[in-house]
């Protein structure tokens, strides 16, 4: 069938062909670094790394680009308040953090988090304070054009002019009259409120290192030109996929977007961008305490299980977090989980990673249905599973190569690999106890007392240990504790 994907600009499925036969070029939008990271950017972070996966496996070579913004208005805000006598320093934010320092701090928390749940790090990832020079002369390139202008009021702000780009608005299909005004900067020298900052000229009470030289005078950029200029350094003035969450189409892509065309750029060919995720149906938010962060959720649950629900929905829809979520994809790992060990048994050499089903290309080739593709896996293992009781060695070995490559392809298993030594430590100790006890009962069987064999099988079960007798041994795997 080939790739087709969900494009933003044109509000339609369309048939995905790269710009270069055999390779994909993609930007999506990464942390601004001014707190932990929460589950909506580890979300994004993993519907894209699921996305490359998947496109590899496909044949092509990609190119992949997430950016870090390391200088913006909220992190010079929390750096000064932690100078403020009155601040109350946390953990979180100490007592006199330059914002240089609470920016990388932070970066750091967001690539652990990456790590954690498995997301492979991108092919460039690059700080916005590290690429002012081509901000710098992309805004020229705006003036230039007739679509920016220094500030009205002999600042050193620079403005992009949005009455100046007739498809401004083009990607969320909003007329320009209709827009809110732009709160990125105040009104004041602006010829419509609506325009938004590309240079803002520095002020006495920034920081120090926060401000660079530019034609138009000191200050740092607009968060908008930060993207268009990263973007365009490393993969061209034209590339195929630019993504990010949903909150970012207004005012964040839209801006850019238009200073990029504007300029003469082409841009992006395809705009993805995945859904939020909500509490029980409602946005979540901290004033109504139903917030629940990655790291809370590390806690509470694997990292594989964790990774398992952030990429479980369509990546398009709403991901709703609920009480029983972890543990209902924990649940669903462990299924799959159960059969890769079960059928690992069976064989001598390690079976590999070969071809995924059918249904699941497709799946994965309509718009990334990760929830279709999901449903075929689990179907996979039941047939697998299906095939162990039958003792169907050749079967088995054909379902456990497409389980295995499938839970590749979505990165189901490099989440475990970095759970912390804490977890796996317990799992050491989990498996010498049941095997104890396994090796007892076996003990039990031989002597024909099948009322202590029983008792020990039941025991296990109590404690969600399912014990089960094959043509091939004793196998065992984690469900849910009997009540």
């Amino acid at each position: 069938m080939g790739q087709r994907f969900y494009d933003t600009a044109t509000g339609a499925i369309r048939d995905f062909t790269p710009i270069v036969n055999g390779e994909v070029s993609i930007y999506y939008c990464g942390a601004t670094v001014q707190g932990k990271p929460h589950v909506g950017h580890i979300r994004s972070a993993v519907v894209f790394d699921i996305l490359v996966r998947w496109l590899e496996y496909a044949g092509y070579q990609v190119t992949l680009v997430r950016n870090v913004t390391d200088i913006d208005d909220k992190i010079l805000a929390r750096s000064a308040e932690s100078f403020d006598a009155s601040f109350t320093a946390t953990q979180d934010y100490p007592a006199r953090e330059p914002w240089w320092a609470l920016a990388y701090r932070f970066e750091n928390a967001f690539a652990e988090a990456y790590e954690a749940l498995g997301v492979r790090r991108p092919t460039y990832e690059p700080r916005a304070t590290g690429h002012i020079p081509e901000m710098i002369q992309l805004i020229q390139r705006l003036i230039d054009a007739g679509h920016a202008y220094v500030a009205l009021d002999g600042s050193a702000d620079v403005y992009f002019d949005v009455k100046s780009w007739p498809d401004y608005g083009a990607l969320t299909h909003q007329s320009v009259d209709k827009m809110q005004d732009a709160e990125d900067a105040p009104t004041r020298g602006k010829k419509d409120p609506r325009d938004f900052a590309l240079w803002k000229s520095a002020q006495e009470s920034d920081p120090a290192g926060a401000s660079w030289d530019s034609p138009w005078g000191a200050g740092r950029p607009g968060w908008h030109i930060e993207c268009s200029a990263m973007a365009t350094k490393y993969l061209g003035r034209q590339f195929d996929i630019h993504g990010g969450g949903l909150d970012l189409r207004f005012p964040h892509h839209e801006n850019e977007l238009a200073q990029s065309t504007a300029a003469g750029d082409h841009f992006a060919n395809f705009w993805m961008h995945n859904g939020l995720v909500t509490a029980e149906g409602e946005k979540m938010s901290k004033s109504v305490g139903n917030t629940v962060s990655p790291e809370e959720m590390l806690t509470m649950a694997r990292a594989g299980a964790v990774r398992y629900f952030l990429g479980q929905a369509h990546y398009r829809s709403q991901l709703d977090y609920h009480p029983a979520a972890l543990q209902e994809a924990s649940s669903a790992l462990e299924r799959i989980e159960a059969f890769q060990s079960r059928a690992a048994k069976l064989f001598t050499a390690p079976v590999g990673i070969d071809t995924v089903p059918e249904q699941f290309a497709r799946a994965m080739e309509d718009d990334l249905n990760v929830p279709e593709a999901l449903a075929v896996l689990h179907a996979t293992v039941r047939s697998g599973n299906s095939a162990l009781d039958a003792n169907d060695a050749e079967a088995v070995k054909t379902h456990l190569s497409q389980v295995n490559t499938m839970v590749e392809v979505l990165g189901l298993n490099s989440a475990e690999e970095h759970d912390d030594g804490a977890d796996s430590a317990t799992h050491r100790v989990l498996e010498t106890l049941v095997a104890a006890q396994i090796e007892a009962r076996a003990q039990a069987r031989q002597a024909q007392d099948w009322a202590t064999a029983d008792a020990i099988r039941d025991q296990l079960a109590t404690a969600g240990v399912v014990v089960e007798d094959g043509a091939h041994g004793v196998t065992w795997s984690i469900t849910e504790p009997q009540a």
